[in-house]
């Protein structure tokens, strides 16, 4: 952050008024993946009941244990039925050693994203997400993100939120630090006084 507040001055005035991001991180793995796709497109609190009532029914929550888990079981925790499905392409994917998830971390950034999207049911924007929280990647920008968009609207004072291309484009002055940027970002957006796209609310 102190390097990415030399080089901008706009995140340098943020910084000052909102300090440090806090410390968030996902367990590498299976564990990780299905808890992204399972808090996807729902409020961080029904997020968090989903996850906790699926951890509860399948422990260890790996590969091999989510596939013994009867459907009904999984649609019990809250599972839509795309979510259940995706989740068990995953747990295949991954239990048939198709996907060679420990094998990602030797794979740059773009290798790694490749080999996740090639996966049904994870786009770009979980495969970065995961490189970020999960596998600790320092120069990761989720540019399609609609709350990332929001604040970086909000720290330029540009006239409309970027677009993912937009967003790209302004994010390569913060190489190589993206991942700090876009996780300083997202703690801008839960400040007050950051403008807010249509119908968004505060849930990251």
């Amino acid at each position: 952050m102190e390097a990415l507040a030399a080089r901008d001055p706009a995140i340098a005035e943020a910084y000052g008024r909102c300090g440090l991001p806090p410390e968030r991180s996902s367990e590498p793995g299976f564990a990780g993946l299905i808890r992204m796709i399972a808090g996807q497109q729902v409020s961080v609190q029904s997020a968090a009941a989903i996850i906790g009532r699926l951890e509860a029914r399948v422990a260890p929550l790996t590969a091999a244990e989510f596939l013994k888990a009867s459907d009904e079981d999984l649609k019990a925790v809250g599972l839509s039925r795309p979510k259940l499905r995706y989740g068990r392409i995953l747990a295949q994917e991954i239990d048939s050693g198709t996907l060679d998830i420990d094998g990602l971390h030797a794979l740059d950034d773009e290798a790694a994203i490749a080999a996740l999207t090639r996966v049904t049911g994870i786009g770009r924007w979980t495969a970065e997400i995961y490189l970020l929280f999960a596998m600790g990647r320092p120069d990761v920008m989720p540019a399609g993100d609609l709350a990332l968009c929001a604040a970086a609207q909000h720290l330029k004072n540009l006239a409309a939120r970027p677009a993912p291309k937009a967003m790209s484009a302004l994010a390569e002055a913060w190489r190589p630090h993206r991942s700090a940027a876009a996780r300083f970002l997202w703690h801008l957006y839960r400040h007050p006084g950051v403008a807010l796209a249509p119908g968004m609310k505060k849930t990251v």
